[in-house]
């Protein structure tokens, strides 16, 4: 029958209808202020929460809702202002050692997050939150890098038994080894082209000193920097990740910036002190008896002194991969997995050195607060970036060892906690803060009230231009781009995309152009109804003929979108998805679900005229 679809298609509308709705609906909760609670060692415990609930209580603070989970803990405020009082007040109860941070708690109602049902993400310019601009010390990547061929070459000279007056960094992108005899430099030469295909060798003389200068060439250095810029990305998104800040963005910018955004964070000291704490191994071998004592560091192990060479034979940034896991007998222990060069390299140290005793040192950067007096007798904190080391292996080397290898002798704590810091903390190169600024959750409340006055005031101006100039035909359309913009949020929702203030807008201008595809469908139904078509007949030619049309001006700005996606970054990425998601879901409503309701209306039926204005 003309203009009716069969009950399957009918019952699939409403369907997807109703689906929109219950994946929409978690954003219809707000979120509560809360401060979450995490130990640099520890998991949180009810005593701890107990002290803080005392505290807030002593100070009149009003809060709800205080949980443990595992690592954290969750207090709960009704407003920013007791949040943030609070947030002071729990840093001063808890001490040294605990992590404070600022946060929003969901208040969705369980049979949804049953479903898996959430909210959208709300962005840095909506929710507020801290924003840094931190770059990569290049240099010292490529020292570091240096340092460890270093280290390894004079390993290498050792083992073969070729003697070197001296084997030195002169500067950051040159070794310098000098020998007595050119023989002796001849062989060195073979070794290392061998051993390492990415550094240049050049020959020279001064006076009875035979020279072999070592290098990288600059093809060989731009890599490193793509590789350090890369692995310090990866890095710094871990550790946000690991730490619970949800939806952060980290972007590079340039060849040695990254932009760092925290949503919801705005403690900006916190957050520098979430950053910097990383974490790397070093592995050495322990220092000869005899040694001078300036070649070697001495660390506790166990209630024993032990002296380690202060050599690197192997640097952290070797490390592929790192897991906890259990051995045969049921007993913690660390996988640790390394690169193709690190591996070899770990090999032939190993080879070379069956029976000597090695060192794994865990080198952590931590940050330290002291308060001194200011100008006006105020206390100020002051951040103190420190580095500090603890050995975590000393055992001895019983065969060579290839790129896959156990730490063992740890509780299933420090297992874990070794593993996660090993993963996420790595830097490839220090990194140090270029800018940083915060956004306060009062503003990101008032782009919110004006961007969602935008929307309504959008959406409302379409909705009077419709029904007046397309009457009933256009409300049938309004219903539709409701249902739009139902869907929009749904799948934003099921994809926690993350929504922007130019994301925002792209709703803005979705609500206009949803519209579109329904204005060339009722008029062309009008040029029919002009023409002499029947009703029934003027309906049909109206939808099936503004089809390909419709799909040609969508495809054409959903392929802008693709673009403006691929290429650009943060509130251009906002507009981007918005804008995507939007196309795609107003073909669908613009096309079967405006129908579906003029068919509603009229299908079927011996209608003698059509409610869609003036078209004679």
């Amino acid at each position: 029958m003309l203009n009716k679809f069969p009950l399957w298609k009918n019952l699939l509308v409403v369907f997807v209808v109703l689906l929109a709705a219950i994946y929409s609906a978690p954003n219809l909760y707000p979120d509560d202020p809360a401060v979450q609670i995490s130990h640099e060692d520890q998991d949180i415990s009810e005593f701890d929460i107990g002290m803080i609930t005392d505290a807030l209580r002593a100070e009149d603070v009003e809060y709800f809702g205080d949980t443990v989970d595992g690592r954290t803990g969750l207090v709960r405020f009704n407003n920013l202002e007791d949040q943030l009082r609070g947030k002071a007040i729990i840093e001063q109860t808890l001490g040294g050692g605990y992590f404070t941070a600022l946060n929003l708690a969901p208040t969705t109602p369980g049979w949804l997050q049953a479903i898996n049902a959430g909210k959208m993400s709300l962005g840095l310019d909506l929710q507020g939150g801290v924003h840094f601009l931190m770059e990569v010390d290049m240099d010292a990547a490529l020292e570091r890098r240096m340092e460890n061929n270093v280290s390894t070459i004079r390993q290498l000279l050792r083992s073969e038994r070729i003697r070197s007056r001296s084997l030195s960094l002169d500067n950051p992108n040159l070794i310098v080894a000098r020998f007595q005899d050119e023989e002796s430099r001849s062989e060195a030469r073979s070794l290392v082209r061998e051993n390492f295909a990415d550094l240049q060798t050049i020959n020279r003389e001064q006076g009875d000193t035979f020279i072999l200068e070592m290098s990288l060439a600059d093809a060989d250095i731009l890599q490193l920097q793509r590789d350090t810029i890369a692995a310090n990305k990866t890095t710094i998104l871990n550790r946000v990740d690991s730490l619970g800040v949800s939806e952060p963005v980290v972007q590079q910018q340039g060849s040695n910036r990254i932009v760092v955004e925290l949503p919801g964070v705005q403690d900006t000291a916190q957050a520098k002190r979430i950053l910097q704490r990383i974490a790397t191994l070093q592995f050495h071998l322990e220092a000869a008896p005899g040694a001078p004592s300036t070649s070697y560091t001495t660390y506790e192990y166990q209630g024993q002194l032990v002296d380690v060479s202060n050599d690197v034979i192997l640097q952290g940034d070797r490390v592929s991969n790192v897991r906890s896991a259990l051995d045969q007998t049921g007993l913690p222990q660390v996988v640790i997995n390394l690169d193709a060069q690190g591996g070899e390299q770990f090999s032939r140290v190993t080879r070379d050195n069956i029976g000597t005793l090695m060192d794994i040192v865990l080198s952590e950067t931590k940050t330290r607060s002291e308060f001194i007096p200011g100008e006006n007798g105020e206390m100020i904190e002051q951040q103190e970036t420190y580095e500090e080391k603890r050995l975590i292996s000393h055992a001895v080397i019983r065969a060579a060892l290839g790129r896959e290898f156990v730490i063992t002798g740890l509780s299933t704590t420090e297992a874990n906690e070794l593993s996660l810091l090993i993963r996420s903390g790595a830097l490839a190169a220090p990194m140090y803060f270029v800018e940083e600024r915060t956004l306060g959750p009062s503003l990101g409340a008032e782009n919110i009230r004006q961007g969602t006055q935008a929307v309504y005031l959008g959406f409302g101006l379409v909705l009077i231009f419709m029904v007046f100039y397309y009457r009933l035909f256009g409300l049938a359309a309004n219903l539709a781009l409701a249902v739009n913009v139902l869907l929009l949020i749904a799948i934003m929702s099921i994809i926690s995309a993350t929504l922007t203030l130019p994301g925002i807008f792209g709703i803005v201008l979705i609500v206009g152009m949803a519209v579109d595809a329904n204005v060339l469908i009722f008029t062309r139904i009008r040029e029919e109804l002009a023409a002499g078509l029947s009703p029934q007949g003027a309906i049909a030619q109206g939808f099936n003929h503004a089809f390909s049309t419709i799909v040609d001006a969508n495809v054409t700005t959903l392929l802008v979108g693709v673009v403006l996606f691929s290429i650009g970054t943060g509130p251009v990425k906002g507009f981007a998805v918005t804008l995507m998601i939007g196309i795609a879901t107003s073909m669908f409503t613009s096309i079967i679900v405006t129908r579906a309701i003029v068919n509603v209306i009229y299908g079927g039926r011996n209608v003698q005229e059509l409610s869609i204005g003036k078209y004679a």
